[in-house]
């Protein structure tokens, strides 16, 4: 079967507008092709934890002396043998676990006329009588939030969840069974991890042990502790159902998923093992309800261990930075760059002047190893990146054009504002053909309308068939594509003669795409040939 683009042969800035409409009045033979991000699709059913949130106060960035949390990391007993009671972890944890309230004040709030041609929505009227003619304020109520939180040090540190104190103007912490209140100071918040780091100033404090998250196991049982739906302190049982997973939609992922019941009010509460320590942070749940549905994700002690010791010592997190946009290894990938084994992370962008384009990391690159052990995922390698200090020398091991290269890189802090391209979501994986994609060069209104720098050249997609090969690998209609199978691409003619001249099965494309937001970020996606029946 010949493979083709098609060239696009009227004027690129009319097709791009009638395209768009046509995809959405004709779906028989265009459409709108899925978000890079339709994995976390499911993060649109979460219940994070409270019935409503708050908007934070942002931390005032002060410095305070180190925090050390009490660890136990002996290893957790796996003999077999279960126990007909947990009474005794409960009564070890229970004086840690705190009920967290969060008040916003009331605000007044003006609102705009009724409409309908009334004197409000009169322009004249407005000009002599001030834009607020015939609109009526109002005063808000106060509102409230709920959840928990853990105390972690003596001395008064509480770990909770961002979402439980964001935006709040007063923040209480009620202790012990008899509920003794105390007004915290929000410490430090983190929106990346959904950590917050609260203090209250109090004597006979019982901080908890915390142990190593990393050594826990899918099918160890684990207690959640909590002030579910405000009611008080409550206990719930289940298994550690997995690890590592990556659903919320945050920045740095890395969440111990359980069936322990987990319900609003829960957000900022103990997960603790049978021993009685601390692995997580409780954080949200999967729902379909708004209540418990089995599926609950916790923060791990050693990510939000991190977190309150660099808010509490520099006042904000301090993140280790390369300076890179890293894309999962999908087989398909796996088997474009010719990677054997399992593992590693793509590197689909280097961001220029950042300390991986200093030290010669290439768009393209694969990422082997970090220090000598091996990656993972590209997740995992974001975490160990961001998890150590800035200007740290770390040394990778890459692949590039299927040779093996060592490359040393000086790490700086994470900047404060990035491109939102460094949010962008994952791709879809493998597909199948380049039939049924039309492309079109550049002009000055595609660039406009999608947000493309003048420094990416290429050819722009500008229509895709319907359940074309292309379309279901995850291109989409403002794509811009940079490569073909590893030869750069300047035009659409370009394009076009290039996907003639190809004989594989597949095909590599590397193509930028805009994140609609006025910018973007570069990234592959592996195109297999379409199977006729």
């Amino acid at each position: 079967m010949k493979r083709h683009l098609q060239r696009q042969m009227i004027r690129t800035n009319s097709y791009i507008t009638d395209a768009t409409m046509k995809a959405t009045m004709n779906p028989k033979t265009h459409r709108a092709l899925p978000l890079l991000g339709r994995a976390l699709l499911a993060a649109a059913l979460l219940s994070l934890g409270l019935p409503r949130f708050v908007q934070a106060k942002e931390p005032k960035g002060e410095k305070n002396p180190p925090v050390k949390l009490e660890s136990d990391n002996a290893p957790l007993q796996r003999d077999g043998k279960f126990t007909a009671s947990f009474s005794h972890v409960v009564k070890k944890v229970s004086p840690s676990v705190v009920k967290v309230y969060s008040t916003t004040k009331a605000k007044t709030v003006t609102a705009p006329g009724a409409g309908g041609g009334g004197p409000a929505d009169d322009p004249l009227l407005r000009r002599f009588f001030g834009e607020d003619y015939g609109r009526r304020t109002y005063r808000q109520p106060k509102e409230q939030g709920l959840g928990s939180g853990v105390i972690v040090t003596r001395d008064g540190y509480i770990l909770t969840n961002n979402h439980v104190v964001e935006g709040a103007d007063e923040v209480k912490v009620a202790v012990g069974p008899e509920d003794k209140e105390y007004t915290a100071t929000v410490i430090g918040r983190d929106d990346k991890t959904d950590i917050a780091v609260l203090r209250i100033e109090a004597s006979d404090l019982v901080p908890i042990a915390t142990t190593d998250s990393d050594a826990i196991e899918v099918g160890d049982v684990v207690l959640a502790v909590g002030n579910p739906f405000g009611i008080g302190q409550t206990v719930t049982m289940g298994l550690v159902s997995a690890t590592g997973r990556a659903a919320l939609g945050l920045k740095y992922e890395n969440f111990i998923q359980t069936d322990a019941p987990i319900n609003p009010g829960n957000s900022g509460g103990a997960l603790v093992d049978t021993a009685g320590r601390l692995i997580g942070i409780n954080t949200a749940i999967l729902s379909r309800t708004g209540g418990n549905q089995g599926i609950g994700f916790a923060v791990p002690i050693n990510l939000a261990r991190f977190v309150m010791e660099s808010i509490v010592k520099d006042g904000r997190v301090v993140r280790g930075y390369m300076g890179v946009i890293l894309q999962p290894m999908t087989p398909g990938l796996a088997k474009q760059f010719q990677i054997k084994e399992s593992g590693g992370a793509l590197v689909a962008e280097v961001a220029p002047n950042t300390p991986a384009a200093k030290a010669g990391l290439k768009d393209g690159d694969v990422i082997l190893e970090l220090d000598g052990r091996p990656v993972r995922d590209h997740r995992s390698l974001t975490l160990a990146v961001s998890q150590t200090a800035p200007g740290t020398r770390i040394g990778l091991k890459v692949l590039r054009d299927g040779e093996r290269r060592k490359i040393d890189i000086v790490l700086k802090e994470f900047p404060d504002t990035l491109a939102s391209s460094d949010e962008r979501k994952e791709s879809g994986g493998d597909v199948d053909a380049l039939n049924g994609v039309t492309v079109a060069d550049i002009d000055r209104n595609a660039r406009s309308r999608y947000g493309i720098p003048p420094e990416v050249k290429g050819a722009i997609v500008v229509k895709l068939e319907e359940d074309c090969s292309a379309a279901e690998a995850g291109l989409r209609i403002g794509d811009v594509i940079r490569e073909i199978n590893k030869k750069p691409v300047t035009s659409a003619d370009e394009a076009v003669e290039l996907s003639e001249k190809i004989k594989e099965e597949t095909v590599l494309l590397r193509v930028w795409t805009p994140d609609g937001n006025g910018r973007g970020s570069n990234r592959y996606v592996v195109v297999q040939e379409e199977k006729r029946k």
